[in-house]
């Protein structure tokens, strides 16, 4: 089987070619390997659906960088049932690993190549897909954020995030959006702080915003906000680290959870949600399901996380 890996340059702190490259050398499946380097956005996204136009033998590609270039991957795989998507992480906050436990496993080439292929669930809007989480609000203010200060020195890299939030604090803390999933409004008073729509469990590199989520059990967890004080903002911010948030009875009022198929959200002129961290402007879009839209590579040694159950 070929093993194509897809390398970002710009992800991370520093270009990990080197580092892929060294490990492809001393692999004894080296002669499988290949790598290709991407020269810009959307160019994971172009080359493997060039690729698998080109060739419809099993095929296993393997994104190497952050959250943005494995979610550039899985729109091409979800095209092509003879592909299979893994991850190399080398970006900033890789989010979706952290499903299987973080980093480590993935980071060792042979486990990758070891590793079983897995059905999981992607999120479509449009035509596009997200591999980890779609979210709007105070989050997708962030993900604006974090685009625009990822590679400055103090405020970027890991640093981003938390960054982003500062920013936020003042800018995003209530927006004017209607949520209806599977039919139901969930904010009936139209406006919130944040919702996040997830099929992995974390975002913005520590953040446990879906401890019950499962990426391949056919339903996508939302987690709505309501817009809350400053002070109960930094209450409610240390559990929403630590996954605690939805279990906690005090939250019960301006927090609402609910497993859906189909999330419908209508907004006002100007308003910006964002699909594994990608800005995209829309006022109205719907957001679905995608059950088992690809296989997923995950490395021997890795499992899933227990999720957090209900209180």
């Amino acid at each position: 089987m070929k093993h194509i890996f897809i390398v970002n340059p710009a992800s991370g702190k520093e270009n990990a070619t080197s580092r892929i490259q060294s490990q492809i050398d001393a692999s004894k499946y080296k002669d499988q390997c290949e790598c290709y380097i991407t020269t810009g956005v959307g160019d994971a996204t172009r080359f493997i659906k060039s690729y698998c136009k080109a060739h419809t033998e099993p095929v296993r590609f393997y994104a190497c960088g952050g959250d943005g270039t494995l979610s550039e991957a899985a729109n091409a795989t979800a095209q092509f049932p003879y592909a299979a998507l893994g991850c190399f992480p080398c970006g900033s906050g890789n989010d979706f690993v952290k499903y299987y436990g973080g980093s480590a496993p993935f980071l060792n080439l042979n486990a990758l190549i070891e590793g079983d292929e897995l059905p999981i669930d992607l999120i479509r809007v449009g035509d596009k897909f997200a591999i980890n989480a779609t979210h709007f609000g105070f989050d997708s203010s962030v993900a604006q954020t974090i685009c625009d200060i990822r590679r400055k020195p103090i405020i970027g890299g890991k640093h981003a995030y938390p960054s982003a939030v500062i920013k936020g604090l003042f800018t995003a803390r209530k927006h004017i959006c209607s949520v209806e999933a599977d039919g139901e409004i969930i904010n009936p008073k139209g406006t919130l702080l944040l919702c996040t729509i997830a099929n992995g469990q974390y975002v913005g590199g520590s953040y446990r915003c879906a401890p019950r989520s499962r990426n391949d059990d056919g339903w996508l967890d939302v987690c709505l906000i309501d817009p809350i004080s400053l002070l109960m903002f930094f209450k409610v911010f240390s559990h929403y680290k630590d996954g605690s948030h939805l279990s906690n009875p005090d939250y019960r009022s301006f927090i609402h959870f609910k497993r859906a198929k189909t999330i419908h959200v209508k907004a006002t002129p100007g308003f910006v949600y964002a699909m594994d961290g990608e800005p995209i402007k829309a006022s109205e879009f719907t957001v679905q399901i995608a059950p088992h839209a690809t296989r997923f590579i995950v490395p021997q040694g890795a499992r899933p996380i227990s999720p957090i159950p209900e209180a």
